[in-house]
């Protein structure tokens, strides 16, 4: 789709939205729904060619950011999202295990409090489905952080078709066991419309937290939705790249003076691999997982609608890190086809890289293909200018602050008897309504990252990004986002103090050194 082809829909629109925007809601409904390992371009209105006709429809009704960033990992995401608090002060450092430190406990500390916990205390009703990954054991489950309706995984990854071994699932505050064949992100929605059935029908707004595991390895999808996609990568992820870049330029998505970035040192050229149909289908079943997911959501707004409720529902879409790099994954079975209960696998290295067009980098990293996450809002009573793109950056902490905002709900000082840290994030609500706001401006946010050692300062236009173990690297992200003209050699003053930010901010989250943190035991 063209930028013209999106505009020209949005405006059929624009009208209602302009109308229903004169009486916003007072205290919407809001619903957060998060996708797992997900790249930058991997939705049509972002550039892909992936069928996302349901998400593509909500960004023509809606807002699109270009600038909005995660935290590099699943878990650390999750616990800034929840918490509006940047992870090492939640004590998700890193990931669920215990290491002994404040940053690094593995599970929600009770420094923080969750939106679920806020919103609760302001008269929502709360209810999550899908993946959790911020604490595995009680009293850490979402029951015990806010939620009052729980289905999902309170693991990490899984298979799609089947329990998998030392993952755990919940219904609740007790542990599920499917009663027959199940595909998980049908599974995850088929609950959450459950939830929507429930609490849609009383007179009290409420609040769903929708956390997908798709397109997350392992490779799982269903047959008729691979299908769709197969042949369809043997031209590449190098065509592939260039094809994404050029409709990102055409909708808006990335400024045409960022050059795309070069392939990936680690991936070959793609006239050179053998094995062009296997590879082709990785990619295929990774397609058929976000094509699944996007149906899915489908399936959430139709019963929305049903039951009256989109107009005064306030949805935001996100992914919790960039594109996902990893293969040789444990228990990967390299004798079967991805596609099927059978198959452990992941999509690998370059079709990663085409994920993250035009970013270089991957999960785990905090240069722009690791950190840098689509986000669409709708909210069709308090929105103006369907269709709308904005640049300004914005970060997962700022989803707490926003929710909270839009609901007119306060931010508590303690809760269940303890101080709680004071929230990092801001909230774009004014954003959405349209209204610029100073404070969000480039010039006036100040942003940080720090994952496995990986660290970064974002302030302004200029950010300061360390590839672990390696130095600093200074880039204009103004005029070189795609990061490929380093300017620490040149800038060595503001090199010292954006440092000197950085470890300051450090040394007031927990932050500790990551060879430290990759040697302890867990405790």
């Amino acid at each position: 789709m063209t930028r013209r082809e999106f505009m020209r829909s949005a405006a059929g629109v624009a009208g209602s939205l302009a109308a229903g925007s004169a009486v916003a809601a007072a205290r919407p409904n809001i619903i957060v729904i998060m996708a797992d390992d997900m790249g930058f371009s991997d939705l049509g209105c972002y550039g892909s060619e992936i069928a996302t006709p349901n998400l593509d429809r909500l960004a023509r009704n809606g807002v699109r950011f270009t600038q909005f960033y995660n935290t590099a990992r699943c878990c650390p995401t999750r616990s800034a999202l929840l918490t509006g608090l940047y992870n090492h002060q939640t004590g998700i450092g890193h990931m669920v295990q215990d290491r002994g430190l404040p940053g690094y406990r593995g599970f929600l500390n009770d420094r923080c409090v969750t939106i679920a916990e806020a919103l609760r205390i302001g008269g929502y009703r709360t209810a999550m489905a899908g993946k959790w990954h911020v604490g595995e054991e009680r009293p850490h489950w979402p029951v015990d952080r806010g939620f009052e309706r729980y289905f999902g995984l309170i693991s990490g990854a899984s298979n799609y078709f089947r329990v998998q071994p030392g993952r755990r699932y919940a219904y609740n505050d007790q542990p599920w066991q499917p009663s027959g064949p199940f595909y998980l992100t049908d599974a995850f929605t088929d609950h959450a419309i459950q939830f929507l059935e429930e609490f849609g029908r009383g007179t009290q707004p409420w609040f769903l937290y929708l956390a997908y595991t798709a397109p997350h390895w392992p490779l799982h999808a269903l047959p008729d939705d691979i299908a769709k996609y197969e042949g369809r990568y043997l031209k590449g992820w190098d065509v592939l790249r260039r094809e994404r870049h050029a409709r990102q330029i055409e909708l808006g998505i990335v400024d045409r003076r960022w050059p795309l970035t070069p392939r990936d040192s680690q991936a070959a050229a793609w006239e050179s691999v053998d094995n062009k149909r296997a590879q082709d289908r990785r990619m295929a079943v990774y397609a058929a997982q976000i094509d699944r997911m996007d149906q899915n959501v489908g399936r959430l707004l139709a019963r929305l609608r049903e039951l009256g409720q989109e107009q005064k529902t306030l949805i935001l879409f996100l992914a919790d890190n960039g594109g996902c790099a990893e293969m040789n994954i444990g228990g990967e079975v390299r004798d079967v086809p991805p596609g099927g209960p059978d198959s452990f696998t992941s999509y690998g290295l370059p079709w990663a890289n085409a994920s993250n067009t035009p970013f270089r980098l991957y999960k785990h990293w905090v240069h722009e293909g690791g950190i840098a996450s689509p986000l669409i809002a709708h909210w069709p009573a308090g929105l103006r200018h369907a269709g709308r793109i904005t640049h300004e950056p914005a970060h997962v902490i700022d989803i707490m602050a926003t929710c909270l905002d839009v609901a007119g709900a306060r931010y508590p000082a303690e809760h269940n008897g303890r101080s709680v840290l004071p929230l990092e994030g801001r909230s774009f609500a004014g954003v959405l309504s349209g209204r610029r706001t100073p404070a969000n401006t480039p010039a006036n946010r100040t942003l940080y990252w720090e994952h496995e050692g990986n660290r970064a300062v974002r302030e302004g236009n200029q950010k300061l990004v360390s590839h672990h173990p390696d130095g600093w690297e200074l880039y204009d992200l103004d005029a070189d986002r795609t990061e490929l003209n380093n300017l620490a050699p040149r800038q060595v003053a503001r090199v010292d103090r954006m440092r000197a930010m950085y470890e300051a901010w450090a040394a007031k989250c927990n932050v500790q050194p990551w060879d430290e943190i990759r040697g302890r035991k867990p405790a």
